[in-house]
């Protein structure tokens, strides 16, 4: 459905001088020659998810590669050997995909490689589990040092596929890592970038797959929530992280919401239009997953930095990989063993490349310092989630307030009266509370608590939905605690208990209740009891 509301001449307005200068900044394309797809052959769903991505993305059926593989997730180093890369090695040798020629320290290395992209299929195994080594003192096997680690996931070891005698124990550095150009620069041709479609069924992978190319005709709107850690010195560098992505943010016009204590997003929080999601630090999913009502916005990217965040992609339940992807991410990254902080994805890099209109594979593949490491990318590789965000007119319904407080950041953020002004009054009469709530949001990074109240406060009176009213109270209550203000965040808890004590997100200000003013713990037991 497309706008029909006045609005939407002024949005048109503004965006045309937006498309002219964007357009000839867009990455190139990966073609789709350059992707090859590799499935379980004892898998008709793995099989049919290959066929019908192929279709869907027109990929030569010739680029179809079936391996017999085990049924399970995690599989020996030997079983990695000889039942998924030496295959594949011959796969590409017999289709000449490449040409490998020997360096001067005996190692085979491409020079040609008509294959850039290796996307793998649910149903192939995706972590390489860690080899025995021989006893210690006591007999039992021992522990390799840290560094020197063999496991790895099998998605981060296949991007070395084309070289041969690589050192496996531990990581090895990334030449893409940071930088700032397709996968089609020369000097990037030994590397295969890894990218699998999975998750806890093959309805959620079909839908990875229709979602991405249903959103990328408009672009991915919405909001983005980040948060925080603040765990200390030792973990600054993820929170760095999650403050550049704010930063930009503000730059381009995302409304962001921060959780910036050292709780993650309580149970049950609001998360309406979750269009970008990244958060730490927590074993399993929690917060806003918690809510069975609960879903993404559709295509959205969601993201949760844990050591074992992608140990069980199949459980809709446990960590985060799976769950995130059950409720309707389109994209995500995560982990299959302990990759240590340091050997993660940097959050910040793979949301500028995404804005950028990079695709998924190459923007995952930028942000991450190390290989033949722990790291997996789920979705669709050729996802470009912002590409059409200043191509085209033509939008969603549900998009354009969206796109009108972008529009607007663009057109006036050098001049925060006039801002404040002209977005006010187009929320006053689109009668949207989005675009009060944004303007709240932006009002607030700029530590204006004033101005932010009063937007919170407008949105709130506006928003038709009570979770999103709540959102608005949830607000208010983070900057009393930010300011120290503890007792008037337990008075607005206390009042939000009792207008919203029917719905589930409720629960988000049960768990803030008990942060803010513990209950007493059970008395203990005598001796005698």
């Amino acid at each position: 459905m497309t706008i029909t509301h006045p609005f939407r001449v002024l949005l048109c307005l503004l965006l045309l001088p937006l498309l002219q200068s964007a357009s000839a900044a867009l990455p190139a394309a990966i073609e789709p020659e350059q992707i090859a797809i590799v499935y379980q052959m004892e898998s008709k769903e793995s099989q049919a998810l290959a066929v019908n991505y192929a279709r869907a993305r027109g990929i030569p059926s010739g680029n179809l590669v079936a391996l017999n593989l085990p049924e399970s997730t995690t599989i020996s180093r030997s079983d990695f050997e000889s039942r998924i890369r030496n295959p594949l090695i011959n796969h590409f040798d017999r289709e000449i995909w490449w040409h490998r020629t020997t360096d001067s320290k005996g190692v085979k290395v491409p020079v040609r490689n008509k294959i850039r992209v290796l996307l793998l299929m649910k149903g192939v195994p995706y972590r390489i589990k860690r080899e025995a080594r021989p006893g210690g003192e006591d007999g039992k096997p021992s522990k390799p040092p840290i560094g020197r680690e063999d496991e790895a996931s099998v998605d981060s070891e296949l991007v070395y596929l084309g070289l041969s005698n690589y050192e496996v124990e531990g990581p090895l550095n990334n030449p893409y890592y940071q930088k700032d150009s397709g996968i089609s620069d020369a000097s990037l041709i030994p590397l295969l970038f890894t990218c699998r479609i999975d998750g806890p069924s093959y309805e959620v992978c079909q839908r990875i797959i229709d979602d991405s190319l249903e959103i990328e005709k408009t672009g991915l709107w919405g909001t983005c929530y980040l948060d925080e850690a603040q765990k200390g010195k030792n973990y600054e560098i993820g929170d760095e992280w999650m403050r550049a992505i704010a930063r930009q943010n503000r730059k381009e016009g995302i409304p962001t919401v921060i959780e910036r204590t050292r709780d993650t997003f309580p149970t049950n929080y609001p998360m309406t239009d979750a269009a970008l999601y990244y958060g730490w630090y927590a074993a399993n999913a929690n917060g806003p997953l918690l809510n069975p009502n609960f879903r993404f916005k559709k295509g959205a990217v969601a993201i949760h930095l844990h050591s074992f965040s992608a140990t069980t992609i199949e459980d809709p339940k446990k960590k985060w990989v799976g769950p995130i992807l059950n409720k309707g991410a389109a994209a995500t990254v995560g982990n299959v063993w302990e990759p240590y902080l340091t050997g993660t994805h940097n959050f910040d890099i793979l949301h500028d490349r995404l804005l950028k209109g990079y695709s998924l594979v190459e923007a995952a593949h930028m942000s991450i310092p190390v290989h033949s490491w722990q790291s997996v990318v789920i979705g669709d590789p050729l996802y470009r989630p912002f590409l059409s965000q200043n191509q085209s007119p033509v939008m969603a319904e549900d998009d354009k307030d969206y796109r009108a407080f972008r529009l607007g950041i663009q057109k006036w953020s050098a001049e925060p009266e006039t801002l404040a002004v002209k977005l006010r009054t187009a929320a006053a009469r689109m009668n949207s509370g989005r675009l009060y709530e944004s303007l709240g949001l932006r009002f607030l990074q700029e530590n204006k608590i004033d101005e932010a109240k009063a937007f919170f406060n407008s949105a709130a009176r506006t928003y038709p939905g009570e979770p999103d009213k709540l959102r608005q109270t949830l607000h208010l209550i983070s900057i009393h605690r930010g300011a120290g203000d503890k007792q008037a965040a337990l008075e607005l808890v206390t009042d939000g208990l009792n207008r919203f004590q029917n719905i589930p997100e409720s629960k988000s200000l049960l768990a803030l209740k008990n942060i803010l003013d513990p209950p007493a713990p059970p008395a203990a037991k005598s001796k005698a009891q």
